[in-house]
């Protein structure tokens, strides 16, 4: 499935995963409305994006790209900063078309690495709530697994469709973070998106329970034009389930 304009069938939910590499491109130019004009041609419903950075827009006076990415993807939302200084902020932000329930941030920091954080909260769709956990992990293996460990911790009992997504940063088969979440969110993308230029890894995914409820997913190489990071966009199905120990 590659068309960008196309909508899912009613009672599906479309989310999408992009790291938007602060908004610069490969010219490299500070460039946000060609970021947003990306994501609005999936229309999804609910976005993740990592690595929103205020600081550089500031000097190309677009004003607050948490803000401003907000504003025009959708009328909720919340943003994750890791890093604050007297420039501006730095982190991830979780946008969508519905309201969010019983929100969430916590923190998946790991010793003296860069701050991490993970998004946790329930969209309350039309066809019910949806729970999303939108994150982006760290660098190094130990990393990564404190943090997933710190994932499937707040998973929790599965009642409810629950979707996770991110930049995973997960690099090796061992020891990996799908090995690790796959236990409790069989379901998951397979798309390569990082590099963007020549994808080989599947740094970012969608991870899903139950499983069939990633009914497809698909990337986009036109944006390779706009960050390092291919984005993934997939369609979820709201499927009602007993309770299941996460």
């Amino acid at each position: 499935m590659t068309e960008a304009d196309d909508r899912p069938a009613q009672g599906l939910v479309r989310v999408m995963t992009w790291n938007i590499h602060g908004a610069v491109g490969r010219n490299p130019r500070f460039d946000l409305a060609r970021v947003v004009s990306l994501v609005r041609r999936h229309r999804p419903d609910i976005v993740a994006l990592q690595e929103v950075d205020s600081r550089r827009a500031r000097a190309a006076d677009v004003g607050n790209p948490f803000e401003v990415l907000q504003h025009a993807l959708g009328g909720h939302g919340i943003g994750a900063k890791t890093v604050t200084t007297a420039d501006g902020e730095y982190g991830q932000a979780l946008i969508s078309r519905w309201p969010l329930h019983d929100t969430q941030i916590h923190d998946l920091s790991f010793g003296n690495r860069e701050p991490r954080r993970a998004i946790c909260t329930d969209v309350l769709t039309p066809s019910g709530p949806l729970r999303v956990i939108a994150t982006h992990l760290g660098l190094s293996l130990r990393e990564r697994r404190s943090q997933s460990t710190a994932l499937l911790k707040m998973l929790g009992t599965l009642r409810t469709t629950t979707v996770a997504l991110g930049d995973f940063n997960d690099w090796f088969w061992a020891g990996s973070v799908r090995r690790c979440l796959q236990r409790a969110l069989p379901g998951y993308s397979r798309q390569s998106t990082f590099p963007a230029r020549w994808p080989l890894f599947h740094l970012d995914r969608l991870y899903t329970w139950p499983r069939e409820a990633l009914v497809r997913s698909h990337t986009d190489p036109e944006a390779r034009a706009l960050s390092d990071h291919l984005p993934v966009i997939g369609d979820i199905a709201m499927l009602r389930h007993g309770p299941t120990d996460g």
